[in-house]
């Protein structure tokens, strides 16, 4: 069975996070691993190494991921989503993605605190995980809730950006969830763009997404890029913005700068980051 990889470090943020990745594992059939990364130099008490001691904050670090991850699946709602935990040692990412290699895993899920700025699990850990790790993450805002019929919205560029058959792959098990499949296109345009590679960019997705129904909207680089797909967002209905990441892309260069901070920080919406 496909897995959602949640990565919790027990606070609010991550049990948000949580609750929208049950959500959307009962809506797929889906399981869950929930996930927490012990960094290596925490529990050793002033850098001297016990080994009696380390093992048994090890221990109580895996038995209190336990109780919160039961804590969510009690209710009737969830009872029947195979759950289960993980405590490791390492970073996040190279915990995560030595589960990966492992395990086929569909989503990682992870909190941030929304519009009230980033905090939580992905301080210093958001660039990291949305850079580095590969693998699709859905980063969900405090505010944030998985609706029972989703609205998604892909935000890209059809000069630069292709879509791979994992980034496919990963919009058609998000878009099972809205009933009937129905996509938002997000074109931001360059100065000048060539007709004729927007016809040849909306030919594409149309052939990627047969069952689904389209609807492309545009809108300019000029100015903040962030502002333009915060103001689409604001007058457009959306429950979860998908960017695509890839080198040279204007998605590549949003998350090189600080816009993509900017779009965490004043959305309230869940945003799926893919990474092939």
């Amino acid at each position: 069975m496909k897995k959602i990889l949640v990565a919790s470090d027990f606070s609010h943020s991550a049990g948000n996070a949580m609750l929208y990745a049950l959500s959307l594992a009962k809506a797929l059939k889906m399981e869950i691993t929930v996930l927490n990364a012990i960094h290596p130099t925490e529990g050793i008490n002033n850098n001297i190494y016990n080994v009696v001691f380390i093992e048994d904050y090890y221990a109580r670090k895996r038995k209190a991921l336990q109780e919160w991850t039961e804590s969510f699946i009690q209710s009737e709602e969830y009872k029947d989503i195979p759950v289960k935990t993980i405590c490791d040692v390492g970073f996040l990412r190279n915990v995560v993605t030595k589960y990966a290699e492992y395990y086929e895993v569909s989503f990682l899920v992870m909190g941030i605190t929304g519009a009230t700025g980033i905090k939580g699990i992905v301080g210093s850990n958001t660039s990291m995980a949305l850079s580095k790790i590969r693998i699709p993450t859905l980063i969900v805002p405090i505010e944030s809730a998985m609706p029972e019929v989703p609205v998604i919205t892909l935000a890209t560029d059809y000069k630069t950006t292709k879509l791979s058959v994992r980034d496919v792959k990963a919009l058609n098990q998000i878009l099972k969830v809205s009933k009937p499949k129905k996509l938002e296109v997000l074109h931001i345009s360059e100065k000048e763009t060539n007709p004729k590679v927007i016809k040849n960019g909306e030919k594409k997705l149309t052939a990627q997404f047969p069952s689904v129904e389209i609807n492309f909207n545009y809108i300019d680089e000029e100015g903040k890029t962030s502002n333009g797909i915060i103001e689409f967002i604001d007058n457009n209905e959306t429950d979860i913005l998908c960017l695509v990441k890839r080198n040279h892309n204007i998605i590549y260069r949003l998350f090189s700068s600080s816009t993509v901070e900017e779009i965490l920080n004043k959305s309230v919406k869940a945003i799926l980051v893919l990474h092939a």
